[in-house]
């Protein structure tokens, strides 16, 4: 009774198994991943509530930068970057 070989003489259910894992791996990666950018988007939403609380308009900042750049493309998180990193 042979097995289907594959690549390297490995079993078809050892490659099933292999790219089932991995699968698996990935998607608790994935959404850890989600769970960090939750984070950081609350932490900046706070940031951008304390400056607007200290009377710092970050909409009209980034409304002027866009005019000032209205040949090049970008997304406000580009525009937001850009008036951070001033």
């Amino acid at each position: 009774m042979e097995e289907n070989q594959g690549p390297g003489n490995v079993s078809r259910d050892e490659q099933i198994g292999f790219h089932k894992g991995a699968l698996k791996t990935l998607a608790a990666e994935r959404q850890e991943l989600s769970k960090i950018l939750q984070i950081v988007e609350q932490l900046m939403h706070m940031h951008i509530n304390g400056l607007k609380e200290l009377g710092v308009d970050l909409a009209a900042e980034a409304n002027a930068q866009a005019g000032s750049q209205a040949g090049s493309s970008g997304n406000s998180g580009d525009a937001l970057d850009n008036l951070v990193n001033k």
